[in-house]
């Protein structure tokens, strides 16, 4: 028989041979690295055998596969080293994560840090024995009395629920003599290779996310096929916990929380608020560049509204909802609705557009509480938001012209590092599906003709039409999506938003959803993580620290401080008794970018000593040459001060 590779070329194999056989004829390396395989595009264990001629591909911990297989399998054993140690545990689903996996177990065991530890050497005794992962098929009957033995009751009724939905047998696999869990798989082919191991923390997790069963403990882990790989993943999370935006967030005065708040509501602080304005001062100035028009719109609008646009059957559960003079109203959580009301209040034809329409409204949306942290995902937001009204021949040019602000925002202003992809239409999707093709081709065709990178996101585009998404990469590495591009042929029908043609006919608009920041809130927190709080000067809440060597040079000071205030550089003067090396510590700590230190000498002979917050030091500078190429730094936006 014959194996076709991913590079086309033919490899035979016999009958009664494994993937595992056939990786070994590729290579031994290649072998060695193998966790699964993909015969015909399905994953499947190394131990399967093809029986017939199939394409095949090895998977490695380098493969997204592959990591999901290596974890997932990791999740195995970390159970049975719990089981083991805490006999009468009950299990219940251990699935591979983003980073790592995570195991549910019941227990009258309370599981504790010091427990890491003895499970951590439990699951490396296991790794030590090289167990074999072994396969088996069972029917659901004979499952359920296996588990049914060994007192698995989550399991048997996970099994019942399969029954419901139709499946009459199901997989387990078994590792050793003392461990059984129920598992579609793949796994690996034995525990040897999980060869660096590491609980990362526990939490409760309710059984099956419902709050009116069982409180459940989970513990969170990861797994790498080297003991360095874990080391570099320690220190990785090392430096994210550093630069966690709700730690800095509250060292550095930007924002809080609440209990009297609706939860995931920010309150912006002073020094928050000043990054919170000048993203939004950037964005509008270049609205008034590239033809927007800003407007504000109502917090508040009847159940109707979002009838005619759809949401109210594809969103309502995110939805809050309010009764006002016995009249059911929503609180906004999108603004396309109301900005599709501006364009349908007034006639437009073919030469008016395209029509930028912006909004910096806040928005409210229902985000379950286990998903809110900080910043990053939070209830009330407000974003860099337009639709943007166009005809079927203006679509390439306006996403073109979007790509080209998305790149200069984002590469040019920020330095981030970014992946395009391609979201095309989902299940459940609203409208013609002519117009869906359409709207695909009209994307395409834009970041072709950019020469832009990108990858199919297949499935995950809007309800009312496909979109190109955006994900920034941060200086730890870490993927963000922020930049949407949503092509909607869909709603504009339903508000019979219309233009008038060169012909004279009236024909149905085209709207552009977009936003480049994304939510505000959430930019502000991945910007605090990129630049661990380390903001550049235009963006920083206190640019200039004054700070007088003595208490005589104070009155000095003060008059610079209102100075530089009236040039719109925000500065602030530390006059404490305290020792000069103290506050130029504290303003260090603070990220301030400069601090100005005057004492006599400075003042006679009307300079500065610059201190950069790198440590850099220059002395005996012009007053009004050190403002001059501060006022440059600042306008221009520079990044060069992010360290």
């Amino acid at each position: 028989m014959k194996a076709t590779l991913p590079d086309g070329k033919p490899l035979e194999f016999s009958k009664g041979e494994t993937a595992l056989d056939v990786a070994k004829k590729i290579g031994p390396r290649l072998a060695d690295a193998a966790v699964a395989c993909k015969i015909n595009g399905e994953l499947k264990n190394l131990g399967t055998q093809p029986q017939e001629d199939c394409k095949f591909a090895i998977v490695t911990w380098k493969d997204e596969d592959g990591k999901e297989v290596f974890w997932h399998s990791a999740s195995h054993v970390m159970a049975k080293a719990v089981k083991r140690l805490f006999p009468g545990t009950k299990l219940t689903i251990g699935p591979p994560i983003e980073e790592g996996f995570y195991y549910d177990f019941d227990s009258d065991h309370n599981f504790t840090p010091e427990d890491f530890a003895k499970i951590e050497a439990e699951f490396a005794k296991i790794v030590t024995a090289d167990e074999k992962f072994e396969r088996s098929e069972l029917s659901t009957k004979e499952a359920k009395e296996l588990f049914g033995k060994i007192h698995e009751n989550y399991k048997v009724e996970m099994i019942t629920e399969l029954e419901g939905m139709g499946e009459h047998n199901v997989f387990i696999y078994t590792t050793g003599s003392d461990f059984t869990d129920m598992c579609r798989g793949p796994h690996l082919p034995s525990t040897g290779k999980l060869k660096a191991f590491k609980i990362m923390k526990n939490a409760g997790a309710y059984w099956h996310g419902d709050i009116k069963n069982k409180m459940l403990q989970r513990l969170y882990a990861v797994a790498y096929p080297d003991k360095k790989m874990l080391a570099e993943r320690l220190k990785f999370l090392e430096e994210a916990e550093k630069r966690d935006h709700r730690k800095l967030g509250r060292e550095l005065g930007l924002f809080m929380t609440h209990e009297y708040s609706l939860p995931g509501s920010p309150f912006f602080l002073g020094k928050g608020t000043v990054i919170y304005n000048e993203l939004q001062k950037f964005i509008r100035e270049e609205y008034l560049k590239r033809g927007y028009q800003e407007v504000i719109t109502p917090q508040l609008f009847k159940k109707k509204l979002w009838e005619t646009s759809g949401h109210w059957d594809h969103y309502k559960e995110h939805m809050f909802c309010l009764e006002v003079d016995k009249e059911e109203y929503v609180l906004k959580a999108m603004n396309c609705p109301s900005h599709l009301l501006i364009y349908t209040a007034s006639s437009y034809s073919y030469k008016d557009l395209p029509l930028r329409i912006a909004d910096f409204c806040q928005l409210h949306r229902n985000e379950l509480g286990g998903v809110l942290g900080g910043l990053t995902r939070v209830t009330k937001f407000a974003q860099d938001d337009a639709h943007i009204f166009v005809t079927p021949d203006q679509i390439e040019s306006e996403i073109v012209g979007l790509l080209d602000l998305m790149k200069f925002i984002y590469k040019d202003v920020f330095g981030f590092t970014y992946k395009v992809k391609l979201s095309t239409k989902p299940e459940k999707a609203m409208g013609d599906p002519n117009l869906w093709e359409k709207a695909e081709a009209s994307l395409t065709a834009a970041l072709k003709k950019e020469g832009m990178e990108y990858t199919i996101n297949a499935g995950d585009g809007a309800f009312y039409g496909p979109k190109i998404d955006v994900d920034i990469t941060d200086a730890l590495g870490r993927p963000w999506q922020c930049a949407t591009f949503q092509l909607d042929f869909q709603m504009p029908l339903r508000f019979n938003a219309e233009y008038v043609d060169a012909d004279g006919a009236k024909k149905p608009v085209i709207m552009i959803h977009r936003a480049i920041l994304g939510s505000i809130e959430r930019f502000v927190g991945v910007l605090i993580e990129h630049y661990s709080g380390r903001f550049p000067t235009w963006l920083s809440p206190v640019q200039v620290a004054i700070l007088p060597l003595t208490n005589d040079q104070e009155a000095h000071c003060r008059k610079l401080d209102e100075e530089l205030k009236g040039l719109n550089i925000r500065s602030e003067v530390d006059g404490r008794n305290e020792k000069l090396e103290a506050r130029i510590r504290d303003a260090q700590l603070k990220q301030v970018p400069y601090m100005l230190v005057i004492g006599k000498k400075e003042i006679e002979n009307s300079v500065v000593s610059v201190r950069k917050r790198t440590g850099e030091v220059t002395n005996n500078v012009k007053k009004d040459d050190f403002v001059q190429k501060l006022q440059v730094e600042i306008k221009s936006r520079s990044n060069e001060l992010k360290s």
